[in-house]
């Protein structure tokens, strides 16, 4: 279904998501710190995080890709980058317990964006709309995003729309200061009547939502 111009440029992101096993995440963390550079120097790397509240032992990475060919020849790439190989896949691969994938849009109305400072925590929000895409929901949950936005309480970075993996999902990434920053940000949001309306308003197309509370790490680009 239609899904809005923005994909006519041919840019993408990859989401991927690793379920990392409990006692590993430690390991993992220190050895993404101290080789993730092999992976960089192929393609652009938006973001990495791991999960601190509302998933447990979970590792998010986007990157952006300027069309199919380009993810492809970059996957290539890494197949025969000794280094990343011998000295990140092998020895991380074990720590592992499974990986998933998604491939995703930013809405035609939203460009990425940056924090404002360094230091904060991101939240990831998922949404599972119905079947529509942007072309049915998107000015409903663009109203429902800027109400937000107009509070001051936090920053929005990104809504990614899915185009493999689930679909009709919605993604959003947002930074805020801290966690209790957020808190009170979206306590006062809820009482207020032009947050209310907007979000009855969106919640039509709505099935289901998560929220992850995000920790970037010192490799992310998006700190």
């Amino acid at each position: 279904l239609a899904t809005g111009p923005r994909q006519n440029n041919g840019i993408f992101y990859e989401i991927r998501t690793y379920d990392i096993k409990p006692a590993k995440m430690k390991e993992l963390l220190e050895m993404v710190n101290k080789y993730f550079h092999f992976r960089t120097a192929h393609s652009e790397l938006v973001g990495l995080w791991y999960s601190e509240l509302g998933a447990m032992n979970k590792v998010f990475h986007i990157w952006k890709y300027d069309n199919f060919a380009h993810r492809t020849a970059v996957r290539q790439a890494l197949a025969n980058d000794k280094d990343w190989q011998e000295k990140f896949i092998s020895a991380a691969l074990p720590l592992m317990e499974k990986q998933h994938n998604e491939v995703a849009y930013l809405v035609p109305w939203c460009q990425l964006g940056k924090p404002p400072k360094e230091g904060g925590v991101y939240e990831w929000v998922t949404f599972q709309m119905k079947p529509g895409g942007p072309a049915l929901w998107g000015e409903a949950f663009r109203a429902a995003i800027n109400a937000h936005i107009n509070t001051g309480y936090t920053s929005l970075i990104g809504v990614f729309h899915t185009e493999y993996g689930l679909l009709n999902t919605v993604h959003v990434l947002w930074w805020n200061e801290s966690p209790d920053h957020r808190a009170a940000g979206r306590h006062s949001a809820h009482e207020d009547a032009r947050v209310v309306a907007a979000v009855r308003s969106s919640v039509r197309f709505l099935e289901s939502q998560q929220n992850v509370l995000l920790i970037p790490l010192q490799c992310s680009p998006l700190k």
